[in-house]
């Protein structure tokens, strides 16, 4: 069979839930035995996310290949489980920058290159994935940021027109439009999809099938008057109603069909509607999930999309111990000594939360401190492990002084310091400790029990030595680490390094034994956890929140 490819596109306003619609159809397809990847095409001219506020585009999610891309491909991969790569993100100033790059280095012969079509010839090539052909995929679904209309998405528009015509019959365009609600006439309005479709048949696109956002369900008729005036079939006008869960998602378009439809576009035997026992099994879990365990995630980015990988590795790891994670968000800018007990009274467990910068980290210090003198669950993120490193330091070592050299570059007690690699890099974007890193955890610690105590397969745990060694996979996005100069003082204190990368002795895990559980982790595992695969240390985290 021919690779076939799936086209998502937007309109009328952004933020409907495209990346969820993506991998909704990414998941039904895959139930159905095919072998599916999902990309991202985004129209800003940042090369990647990497130095993006979150407040710009939410949290920075990193791959095993170490690309910073957009916070879509986490969604991508907790429904799929597929790994994502450099090559499921590609952004404007990629492709740009590609563009440039060959012309300077004389590849174009000394034409004029212009966006039709060098520009649009490079964005074709990266939709068809030209350089993975090794691949043999059955689907590719590109998912293009954005919004019909905007300036910086036309070059994708005429990309996906071109492709429409070359493929034939192997490509899908899914439009996803918004039906508003209007209250005070107690009507449903079609007309913004109406418009948001004639705009993307000026772009010569006739969309094939339509997913309508609503937070009201839509009648029959409603679905048949867009369809009689968008130009396509009933069947394939679909609605995406508010769920309960982003995880209802899939089988809600199961049940309209939308796979169906799309295989119907496509030209290949419907068959039978796939089970999904474990995918309804998880949903069943989440639904007498009613007990509710309450977490802080103590942080400076007041946003939801900011932590979404934890939220969601929280959320599921919770379902998967029968209860409810009900998340707080703790500002660790006004954290104090003088407040901080009533902050974070009542919580079962938190979160210092990884970041970059100044500031909030003093916030952070003092939550490490009282959650590890009052015996509370704590799990250290990143910059939250490195917090809890500098606390232990101040408060329990005695050096008070002691801080990151990130915050403080001349303190003498460097207990943070920035990685030999890193020293003499100065650009920003892309040149961190970036992607999956080897990590050798020792035996008979509380990490190395969560994780042997875990079903989860590769690339988690990538081996189990006859002597019960144990080498771990996770993904990394910092430049500062722990100090080894200070590690056996550390050890002797109280707090262990159990968990060390065997090529570089970089110290991964800490963790103080005799707490409930108190862990640091200077990689992000959230990254890797999945609706079917729950990560072991969120699961083991909730669990010592439960009891």
């Amino acid at each position: 069979m021919n690779t076939k490819y799936i086209f998502v596109t937007g309109g009328v306003v952004s933020s409907l839930g495209k990346g969820i619609i993506s991998a909704s159809i990414g998941k039904l397809l895959q139930a159905r035995g095919y072998k599916v990847t999902i990309q991202k095409f985004d129209p800003y001219i940042n090369i990647d996310p990497g130095t993006l506020n979150p407040y710009e585009h939410g949290e920075c999610y990193v791959t095993v290949d170490g690309m910073e891309t957009d916070l879509d491909l986490g969604h991508y991969e907790r429904f799929t489980g597929i790994h994502t790569t450099r090559n499921n993100s590609i952004t404007t100033g990629r492709i740009y920058k590609t563009v440039i790059d060959r012309e300077r280095h004389g590849d174009y012969l000394g034409k004029t290159i212009q966006v039709v079509p060098h520009i649009t010839d490079e964005i074709k090539r990266r939709m068809l994935r030209e350089d993975e052909k090794s691949e043999q995929l059955d689907f590719v679904i590109t998912e293009v940021g954005g919004t019909i209309g905007d300036i910086e998405s036309a070059p994708f528009m005429e990309a996906i027109r071109q492709l429409r015509w070359q493929l034939g019959r192997d490509a899908v365009c899914v439009h996803l439009t918004y039906v508003p609600y209007l209250k005070a006439a107690d009507e449903l309005k079609t007309k913004p999809t109406q418009h948001s479709v004639k705009e993307l048949q000026g772009m010569g696109i006739q969309p094939d099938i339509l997913v309508l956002r609503t937070e009201r369900h839509l009648s029959d008729a409603l679905r048949l008057k867009v369809a009689s005036f968008c130009n396509v079939d009933l069947e394939c006008v679909v609605q995406s109603e508010d769920m309960p869960s982003i995880y209802e998602v899939p089988v809600s378009m199961q049940k309209q069909g939308l796979d169906a439809a799309i295989m119907r576009k496509i030209g290949i035997p419907v068959g039978e509607t796939p089970v999904m026992k474990p995918w309804h099994d998880f949903l069943e879990k989440q639904r007498n999930a009613t007990r509710e365990v309450h977490v802080a995630l103590v942080g400076k980015y007041d946003l939801q999309d900011a932590y979404k990988s934890i939220r969601e590795s929280l959320n599921l790891a919770g379902i998967y111990n029968d209860v409810k994670a009900k998340i707080h968000f703790v500002n660790s800018q006004e954290l104090t000594a003088e407040n901080v007990a009533a902050q974070l009274e009542g919580m079962a467990g938190i979160i210092i939360c990884p970041g970059f910068g100044q500031r909030g980290i003093e916030g952070k210090i003092i939550a490490a401190e009282y959650t590890r003198t009052h015996d509370i669950p704590t799990f250290g993120i990143c910059l939250g492990m490195q917090m809890m490193v500098i606390e232990f330091a101040r408060n329990v070592l005695g050096y008070k002084d002691a801080n990151s050299a990130e915050m403080t570059p001349d303190t003498p007690h460097n207990v943070i310091d920035i990685m030999e690699e890193q020293k003499n890099i100065t650009q920003m974007g892309g040149t961190m400790r970036l992607g999956a890193y080897e990590c050798l955890l020792q035996p008979g610690s509380k990490v190395y029990a969560a994780y042997m105590q875990s079903d989860v397969s590769t690339p988690l745990a990538l081996w189990r030595g006859a002597g019960g060694e144990a080498v771990i996979s996770e993904r990394h996005r910092h430049r500062y680490e722990f100090n080894n100069k200070y590690k056996d003082e550390y050890e002797t204190a109280g707090m262990k390094c159990v968990g060390i990368n065997p090529a570089a002795d970089l110290v991964e895990i800490v963790e103080i034994p005799e707490k409930k559980w108190y862990i640091g982790t200077q990689f992000h595992p959230e990254y890797s956890s999945t609706v079917l695969n729950p990560h072991p240390l969120f699961m083991d985290f909730i669990k010592a929140c439960v009891k």
